[in-house]
C-alpha cells in the first residue's frame, strides 16, 4: 500500500528543506534558521540573500509547499511543530521543551468550558508563550474567539512564535520580553501557560512581589502565577501546567497562602504517569480563578488523575466527568 503524503507532512518537509538550505548558507542554528524558513514560505520568496543558484534551489522548495491558505490552521501547527521539535533535539536548552500535543488540546478543550461569554471574543495571555506552539493549538481546539497575548524573553522562541502564527493566520500579538519585569497587560479574560520551572535572576525586581524567597533567587514559576493574577480580570480563569513537586518545595506555604488570598482553586488534574521518563519530571493542569464577587466558590476542588490519552474510552468518560462538574458552578452564576 503507498502511503500518500498529508498536508502537514508536505509542509513539513518543505519548511525542514528551507530551513536547512539557510542553515547552511548563512551559518545559523536550525531553530534561528526555522523561522526565516517559515518567512521565506509566507512571502513567497527567500528573506535572507543567496546566491542565483541558491535562490533557485530555494524557489523550488518552496513551490512544492502546499498553499497554505488551503490547509487548516492544525495542519500547519503540526508541521511548524515538528520542526521546532528537530531543532530543539539539536539545540537543547532546559527552557525549549514543547508541551506534548494530546496536552495541548485537552487545555484547549477546557478553555472552552470556562468560557461563559461565548459570543465575545476572548483575550487570552500566554506569559511564557515559546514558539507558540501551546498558544495556537488551544486556539484552534478550543471553539470560542479568541485573541491571543504572548510574552517570551527568549529572542529566538518568539520569532518562531510569531511566524507559526502568522502562517496559521492566527489573532496574536507577541511581546519579546521578560514577562516578570514588564507588565504588559491588563485585564485579560483567560491566562494559558505551561509555566517555565527554575530561579528568577532578578533579585531586585523579585521584591515586589509577595511571593519573592525569603532568601536567595525566587522561583520563576511562583512569580509568573502572581503575575498572571494582576493580569487576568476579576473572575477570570487561569489554566497552567505545573510540575507535581509545585506544593512540596520549601516555598511552597508562601503559595498556598498567597492562592488562598487572591484565587479559587478549581482543579488539579495529574498528567499520565506513562507521559513522563521518571517521576520527578510529571506535570499536572492546575486551574485557578481570580477572586471576584459573584462567583459560586466550590466546596471542593476537583482532584483526579488522566487516564492514559491513548485509553480513549477512560479519556472519554473523564472529560465528562470533568465538564459536568465546571458546568454546574459555571451555569449557577449565569
Amino acid at each position: 500500500m503507498i502511503h500518500s503524503e498529508t498536508n502537514t507532512e508536505k509542509l513539513y518537509t518543505a519548511l525542514d528543506q528551507v530551513a536547512e538550505l539557510i542553515q547552511e548558507k548563512s551559518d545559523l542554528p536550525y531553530l534561528e534558521a526555522l523561522p526565516e524558513g517559515g518567512q521565506s514560505i509566507l512571502d513567497n520568496e527567500s528573506t535572507v540573500q543567496l546566491t542565483s543558484e541558491d535562490q533557485q534551489k530555494m524557489s523550488e522548495i518552496i513551490q512544492s509547499a502546499p498553499l497554505l491558505d488551503q490547509l487548516k490552521a492544525e495542519e500547519i501547527r503540526k508541521a511548524f511543530q515538528l520542526a521546532v521539535l528537530k531543532g530543539m533535539k539539536e539545540a537543547t536548552q532546559p527552557h525549549h521543551a514543547m508541551t506534548p500535543d494530546a496536552v495541548s488540546l485537552f487545555m484547549g478543550h477546557l478553555v472552552e468550558q470556562l468560557v461563559i461569554e461565548k459570543e465575545k471574543t476572548q483575550v487570552l495571555l500566554d506569559p511564557a508563550v515559546g514558539s507558540g506552539n501551546l498558544l495556537t493549538a488551544v486556539m484552534n481546539q478550543a471553539r470560542v474567539s479568541i485573541h491571543a497575548v504572548g510574552g517570551d524573553a527568549d529572542e529566538t522562541l518568539i520569532k518562531l512564535a510569531f511566524v507559526n502564527a502568522n502562517m496559521q493566520q492566527q489573532d496574536v500579538d507577541l511581546f519579546h520580553q521578560d514577562s516578570i519585569a514588564t507588565p504588559y497587560v491588563h485585564n485579560v479574560d483567560l491566562v494559558v501557560s505551561d509555566l517555565p520551572i527554575g530561579y528568577y535572576p532578578d533579585d531586585q525586581k523579585a521584591a515586589t512581589f509577595n511571593l519573592q524567597s525569603d532568601e536567595g533567587h525566587s522561583f520563576v514559576h511562583h512569580l509568573l502565577i502572581e503575575q498572571s493574577l494582576k493580569h487576568v480580570k476579576p473572575g477570570g480563569f487561569l489554566i497552567f501546567l505545573i510540575p507535581n513537586f509545585l506544593f512540596e518545595t520549601e516555598e511552597a506555604q508562601n503559595l498556598h497562602t498567597f492562592l488562598k488570598e487572591e484565587a479559587l482553586i478549581y482543579s488539579l488534574l495529574q498528567l499520565p504517569k506513562s507521559m513522563f521518563k521518571n517521576e520527578q519530571q510529571g506535570k499536572s493542569i492546575f486551574v485557578i480563578r481570580k477572586r471576584a464577587k459573584g462567583i459560586i466558590e466550590p466546596r471542593q476542588a476537583l482532584l483526579a488523575e488522566l487516564p492514559s490519552f491513548t485509553n480513549q474510552e477512560a479519556l472519554s468518560d473523564m472529560v465528562k466527568n470533568i465538564n459536568e462538574w465546571f458546568s454546574s458552578y459555571l451555569k449557577k452564576e449565569q
